[in-house]
């Protein structure tokens, strides 16, 4: 637009402002249009609501109702020194969620959320927080047991259910305190079963259940429900590329939670079967071609070496001389160490089990009794 042109335009915009007409002191503030009912407005009329909720609502509101009272939020600080003065301070270290396990202030969370902690608080849903300390622990499942001393009549257990015959499509409700938003409620579906995932010592745990239920950090450790306001689950873990809720969660099932905590409460830690061997890594299996469980060592005394299995071992001239490779337990074939933890999984000390070998070039078959080992 040239010099002119710009002139005019501004010429015939002042002239429209002069034109319209002037507004009094009075008007100023006043909405324009001619729809204005005065400076006090009007609010919108009520729609009477129904006379109940809906079924499926009120199902879900006497379960939150019901289950909200046993779940609690827990804080761990981690003590540090402050690089400049050398004070020693506590310091925030994370957050999540738990539920009350017994009426002895037994609490069961995820170890992720205690791991590193000094210091634990857990708070009630009445608001009451109380110290916690830690009774047991599992990594390899990611379970934490924590206890607080309080009356037992504070204390309502939530009731236990089973993942065994859980179904996909059915409904679930998860109750947490994410982001620090507590006692959260979220619904959702059982998107799928048999899942596995690694848990933070990267052993595979397994028979996981995956729920769209939305699952944010704060989450972790927080239990998943049934309809009827059963646990099934204990939230863990999430996909997800920002962090926050995709729509794919894991929990832990409760049927593994409800084997491992009573060991837990009980032993500190879980008591595992085992041979008594010590087996050399995957990657090393792999890399020679070997198909099966390299033995590397075998436990004096141990199960393996009361029915004769060998390790490798060194020869006079330093070179390595394999020993037996397991090729199967209970009749499941071992290509990974993963496929023996899951085996013992399904088993417990005391138990025989028939173990497949591979000595030289002969298979044989031995049975083995299971002990408890570390």
């Amino acid at each position: 637009m040239n010099r002119r042109g710009q002139s005019l335009t501004l010429l015939l915009l002042f002239s429209a402002t002069m034109a319209s007409p002037a507004r009094t002191s009075g008007e100023w503030g006043k909405p324009l249009g001619a729809v204005y009912d005065g400076p006090e407005g009007k609010p919108r009329p009520v729609t009477p609501a129904p006379a109940q909720l809906g079924p499926d609502e009120r199902a879900t509101t006497t379960v939150f109702e019901r289950a909200t009272k046993s779940v609690v939020f827990i804080a761990n600080t981690a003590i540090q020194r402050d690089f400049w003065s050398l004070d020693i301070m506590e310091v925030p270290q994370g957050s999540g969620s738990g539920f009350i396990w017994n009426n002895q202030g037994h609490i069961v969370t995820n170890f992720h959320v205690i791991y590193g902690a000094n210091s634990i608080k857990v708070t009630l849903a009445d608001r009451a927080e109380y110290q916690a300390i830690v009774v047991g622990a599992d990594p390899d499942h990611d379970l934490a047991v924590l206890q607080i001393q309080t009356p037992d009549t504070q204390l309502e257990p939530l009731a236990i259910g089973s993942s065994h015959d859980l179904r996909v499509g059915q409904k679930v409700l998860a109750i947490g305190n994410p982001f620090g938003l507590d006692h959260t409620l979220t619904t959702g579906v059982v998107s799928a079963l048999g899942r596995t995932i690694k848990s933070m010592s990267n052993r595979t745990i397994e028979g996981v259940i995956q729920t769209d239920a939305a699952i944010n950090p704060g989450n972790s450790g927080g239990p998943l429900l049934d309809s009827a306001g059963r646990l099934i689950g204990v939230n863990t873990q999430i996909v997800s590329p920002s962090g926050a809720y995709a729509g794919i969660g894991f929990a832990v099932p409760v049927d593994t939670v409800n084997r491992i905590v009573p060991e837990l409460i009980k032993h500190g830690k879980l008591i595992r079967p085992g041979l008594g061997v010590s087996l050399v890594p995957d990657s090393m299996a792999k890399r020679w071609g070997i198909k099966g469980l390299i033995i590397g060592k075998v436990t004096h005394g141990g199960p393996a070496d009361r029915v004769g299995l060998k390790g490798a071992r060194e020869t006079a001239t330093g070179r390595i001389q394999l020993g037996d490779i397991i090729v199967s337990v209970a009749g499941k074939p071992m290509t990974m160490v993963d496929n023996l933890m899951d085996v013992m999984e399904k088993h417990k000390v005391g138990d025989r089990v028939s173990v497949e070998i591979l000595r030289g070039n002969r298979h044989e078959k031995v049975s083995v009794i299971l002990q408890a080992v570390n």
